[in-house]
C-alpha cells in the first residue's frame, strides 16, 4: 500500500504559523497576528509569553466549557475585517477574513494546499476534452460543506461551473464577496443541507466532473437538520459516487475530526468509488518559525485519468 503522504502549502505569503503550544497558536494573516486555542497542539511554546502578548494583535478565549464559542480581546486599531490574498500559477483570490464567535476567521490556510490541486485538476480536465467547435461545456465541480469558498475560488479561477453549497446564508453571502474581490464570476449558489442537495441531484440524474467535501465534525443544516460525521459519510460518499463521472474526473475529501485517519477516508472512498491509481492521502500540516510541525487534518484526494 503507497505511504500516507504529508503535505503543507508552499505558496502563502500573508499566512504565517509564528508560534504554537500550550494548546494555542499564533497566527499572521497578512498584517494581524491572532492568537486562538488549537487543541492539537500539545506541546511546548518555543516564544516566551510576553513576546505572544506583544505580537497578538486580537486573542480568543472561550466562554465557560465551550470547545468553540467565546470572544476576541481586541487591541486599539485592529479591525473586525480584513483582507489577505494567495496566488498559485494564474490563480489569484483575494479573501475577506473577520473575527467570529466560534474562533474562525474565514479563512483555513492549510487548505491552500488543495485549492493548488484543485486549480491543477480542472485545467487537466479541460485539456482531456476534445478541441472540437461545439465543445463549449466547461468541467462542473460541485463544493459540499463549501463555508467560504476557498475551493470554489480555486475551481471557478481554473475555469470550472461552480455549484457551491453550504447551509449558512450568512457564510454564503461571505463567500460570494470573495468571489467579486476576486474578479471572479458565475459560481451557482446554493443554501441547502448538503445530504438533502445531493440525494435531489442524484434523483435529478445530474452529473460532476469534479466533487469537494469539506464535512464537519458536526453541524446542522438551514432546517435544524442534524449532521454527524461518523454517522452520515458513508451515506453522504456512497449518493456522491453516484454524482461523479467515471473520467476524467476527480475528487477532494476533507476529515476535520479528531481520531478520523487518512486510511480510513482512502477505504470509505475506494468501496464507493473504486480504487484509483493517481490518489493521494494523508496528512495537512504547517510549520511554526521553531520548525514544529501543526497537523490540521487529513485529506484524500484522487484524479481518474
Amino acid at each position: 500500500m503507497k505511504a500516507p503522504d504529508l503535505l503543507t502549502p508552499t505558496h502563502w505569503k500573508d499566512y504565517e504559523l509564528v508560534d504554537c503550544g500550550g494548546f494555542e497558536k499564533l497566527e499572521r494573516f497578512g498584517s494581524h497576528t491572532l492568537r486562538r486555542p488549537e487543541p492539537q497542539a500539545i506541546w511546548e511554546k518555543s516564544l516566551p509569553e510576553e513576546e505572544w502578548r506583544r505580537l497578538a494583535d486580537c486573542s480568543f478565549r472561550r466562554e465557560g466549557r465551550s470547545e468553540e464559542r467565546g470572544q476576541w480581546s481586541v487591541r486599539p486599531g485592529m479591525p473586525d475585517r480584513w483582507s489577505v490574498n494567495y496566488r498559485y500559477r494564474e490563480m489569484s483570490l483575494r479573501m475577506r477574513l473577520g473575527l467570529t464567535s466560534f474562533k474562525h476567521v474565514g479563512l483555513f490556510p492549510e487548505q491552500a494546499e488543495n485549492w493548488d490541486f484543485i486549480f491543477d485538476s480542472v485545467k487537466r480536465l479541460q485539456g482531456s476534452r476534445p478541441d472540437t467547435s461545439n465543445t463549449t461545456s466547461r468541467p462542473r465541480v460541485l463544493n459540499l460543506f463549501a463555508y467560504t469558498g476557498g475551493a470554489s475560488l480555486a475551481a471557478c479561477a481554473a475555469g470550472a461551473e461552480v455549484t457551491h453549497v453550504d447551509s449558512v446564508r450568512q457564510v454564503v453571502s461571505w463567500s460570494r464577496e470573495n468571489m467579486e474581490a476576486s474578479g471572479l464570476e458565475g459560481i451557482r449558489w446554493i443554501v441547502d443541507d448538503a445530504m438533502k442537495f445531493v440525494r435531489r441531484e442524484v434523483k435529478r440524474g445530474r452529473f460532476y466532473d469534479g466533487l469537494i467535501l469539506d464535512p464537519p465534525a458536526y453541524g446542522r443544516g438551514p432546517e435544524g437538520e442534524r449532521w454527524i460525521l461518523e454517522e452520515q459519510i458513508t451515506e453522504l460518499l456512497s449518493q456522491c459516487s453516484r454524482l461523479l463521472i467515471p473520467q476524467p474526473s476527480f475528487l477532494v475529501l476533507n476529515l476535520y475530526s479528531m481520531g478520523l485517519s487518512a486510511l480510513l477516508a482512502k477505504s470509505a472512498v475506494n468501496q464507493l468509488f473504486g480504487s484509483v491509481s493517481q490518489e493521494q492521502f494523508g496528512e495537512l500540516y504547517v510549520t511554526d518559525r521553531a520548525g514544529k510541525a501543526l497537523p490540521l487534518g487529513v485529506y484524500y484526494r484522487f484524479f481518474r485519468a
